[in-house]
């Protein structure tokens, strides 16, 4: 017999009907002999219904409110799966976040999960019950109510698998696994039977929309194997380990993207020590997160131009930041661009692999695809590109790659 933790995003249990049909699953794997606990979130579309209420009574509302607010979605999940599965002759117990002491810091809206006592669980568990946990909340060590961010409840899935010492935790959302790159860009992308957590840590961390970052971090950290699958088809999914397997055959394991990239270039800055901290401090200070960074120094040694990207939504702050840090530093003109992409190629295969950057760049010249930006790392390679040639370069790295030949 084997401990499985699955969780349900709210795609998934977006109706009486779909609640139903987790339940279906959910018994499935029960009959098979495993002991179930599942963790699910909100119906699709409650937690913004919730918001809405929260906004109109207020512009910023509380934040411990808005958490005692919000948590309520996942308690209603709960409770009709728990329905569903002991009106389909399956014990079934349904927990909050604070019934079963996943205890969080008080970071409101946004904590961090410290540690989960699982007695309860276990106790229903060995009684032969299926536990259904609300995912996204927790409690802080006063007894408030916490949540966890948008997405938390992947994070909650793979922490109450690492408590329980799962033997695997598996994702179910709306689509069958990890793809090459996302097919509704590339047709041909195929699904990947394996990927190894570094791998799907950088893509995740790079656009892809599979899984949420903290719950490849906190899977990977306490080595929970972890299983996407799709709650509408049967399949094999995707499972994310450890195990490299034949990293001499795989170079690339994925192309990532993302869209809403802006970039900043402050010209003519007095080359000096301390000159980045003076450009990116007030641009920190305003919690905006920098990502690619570019420093080149100009033929006369005595100036320097300095680039970095940021996401869209903050361009507009950042922009007036900038030409306010280039006026007080006396560069010449800062320029800025809305209108760029950064795609990525993964793969732990690059460890064992000369010419993948030259053959990335290759495939982008065959196509008239000029780069503005270039990043890499052990595992990684990203360029920044012009926002009209995304899908473009897209397709023509992922038939360069060869990743659309079946596994």
């Amino acid at each position: 017999m084997s401990l499985i933790v699955q969780k349900y995003g709210g795609t998934s249990v977006g109706s009486v009907e779909r609640i139903q049909a987790v339940a279906a699953k959910v018994k499935q794997s029960r009959d098979a002999g495993h002991q179930v606990v599942v963790v699910v979130s909100a119906m699709s579309g409650e937690t913004d219904r919730l918001l809405g209420l929260a906004h109109a009574l207020q512009e910023r509302p509380s934040p411990r409110e808005l958490d005692v607010l919000l948590s309520t979605g996942e308690q209603v999940t709960i409770a009709l799966l728990s329905m569903a599965l002991e009106a389909g002759g399956c014990p079934a117990r349904s927990y909050t976040g604070s019934q079963v002491q996943v205890r969080t810091d008080s970071a409101h809206n946004k904590a961090r999960i410290r540690d989960i006592d699982g007695a309860r669980v276990r106790a229903d568990l060995d009684a032969g019950r299926v536990v259904v946990v609300a995912g996204f909340q927790g409690i802080d060590e006063q007894g408030n109510i916490t949540t966890l961010g948008r997405g938390g409840s992947d994070t909650s899935a793979v922490a109450m698998a690492a408590a329980l010492k799962a033997d695997e935790c598996q994702i179910y959302t709306d689509v069958d696994g990890v793809y090459t790159t996302d097919p509704r860009i590339e047709p041909k992308a195929r699904r990947l039977a394996r990927i190894t957590f570094e791998e799907m840590l950088e893509m995740a961390s790079l656009g892809s929309k599979v899984l949420q970052i903290r719950a490849v971090e906190f899977a990977g950290k306490y080595q929970v194997p972890l299983r996407v699958l799709s709650s509408f088809q049967d399949g094999e999914g995707t499972l994310i380990t450890f195990e490299e397997g034949n990293v001499e055959e795989a170079k690339i394991a994925g192309i990532a993207f993302a869209k809403d990239e802006a970039k900043l270039t402050v010209l003519g800055v007095p080359d000096q020590p301390g000159v980045a901290h003076k450009i990116l401090g007030p641009i920190s200070d305003a919690n905006v997160e920098v990502d690619m960074i570019i420093q080149n120094i100009a033929a006369d040694a005595r100036t320097t131009d300095f680039t970095f990207t940021i996401h869209r939504n903050d361009y507009g702050r950042a922009l007036e930041i900038l030409q306010s840090t280039a006026q007080d530093l006396g560069a010449r003109e800062v320029q800025g661009d809305e209108r760029i992409v950064k795609i990525s190629l993964v793969g732990v295969g690059m460890r064992s692999h000369a010419g993948i950057a030259s053959g990335m760049f290759e495939a982008l010249a065959r196509e008239g695809i000029n780069i503005r930006m270039i990043s890499t790392s052990e595992i990684k390679i990203s360029v920044v590109i012009d926002e009209k040639y995304l899908e473009l370069g897209v397709r023509a790295l992922h038939d360069a790659f060869g990743l659309s030949d079946a596994s």
